[in-house]
């Protein structure tokens, strides 16, 4: 039997699509916050951003990514409509 010539840390596919919806998901919540006109405002939610992902990145179960990922595409939602309600 041939052994497997990948590193033993290799993501699979399904963790490798979810890193990924993580990334995108962290990415798409800072650009929101480069929108916050009010410097201290963007600061503090950039901090907490960073320590709320930082906080769980040790997270290995499925389902609690996958809720992780929900309740950050909701904040992000919200902050997006708070933004555009400041704007107009």
């Amino acid at each position: 039997m041939a052994t497997s010539r990948l590193p033993p840390a290799t993501l699979t596919l399904k963790q490798f699509l979810r890193r990924q919806q993580v990334l995108l998901l962290y990415r798409r919540i800072l650009q929101a916050i480069r929108q916050v006109p009010n410097d201290p405002d963007r600061k503090y939610l950039k901090d907490w951003a960073r320590e709320e992902f930082k906080r769980n990145k040790n997270a290995t179960e499925e389902d609690t990514i996958r809720m992780m990922i929900t309740q950050g595409n909701i904040q992000l939602k919200e902050l997006q409509k708070t933004l555009a309600l400041a704007k107009s």
